[in-house]
């Protein structure tokens, strides 16, 4: 079964689905949200993103979850997957927050959602955090998470780790 993390001081999570698509779509497909990912995505690459993560409930019981304000208000998405660091599968973090809000903390407070998740709930030994070397607002948020620098991976993104 899939649990979100609890509510926090201003945000509040649950799983997505096909009717948030409108909103995934606006956020996977804004060019400021992507900037460093190879490209914005498409709606059609919004759906897959969102029956990727409903696979990842059924198959894990985690996933990245729909963020939003404690008034409904669309924030972005948090939470955790699985994902290949070179040659090891490592429990990653991630989060996208709609640029209007960016700048106000939301993002290191979803993600110190999922953090606690992963070690409360799954009871994960460590969770990653995988980011590309440009991405500086991304290496904040994991080291406020306290999540320290490793080595490189091969190609050069950044590889963030905490043990708990």
């Amino acid at each position: 079964m899939t649990t979100a993390p609890p509510p926090t001081g201003r945000l509040r999570f649950r799983e997505m689905g096909p009717d948030d698509l409108g909103a995934m779509a606006a956020l996977l497909g804004d060019p400021v949200v992507m900037r460093h990912y190879p490209a914005p995505k498409t709606r059609d690459e919004a759906a897959a993103w969102i029956a990727w993560n409903v696979r990842n409930y059924a198959d894990h019981g985690f996933g990245l979850w729909i963020v939003e304000t404690l008034e409904g208000e669309f924030v972005g998405d948090t939470g955790l997957t699985l994902q290949s660091a070179d040659d090891e599968r490592v429990l990653e973090v991630g989060y996208h927050v709609v640029p209007r809000l960016q700048g106000r903390g939301f993002a290191t407070e979803a993600a110190a959602a999922s953090r606690d998740h992963a070690r409360d709930v799954l009871h994960s030994p460590r969770l990653s955090a995988l980011i590309a070397p440009a991405n500086l607002p991304s290496q904040r948020v994991a080291e406020h998470l306290g999540m320290t620098r490793l080595a490189p991976l091969r190609g050069g993104t950044l590889h963030y780790g905490i043990e708990f």
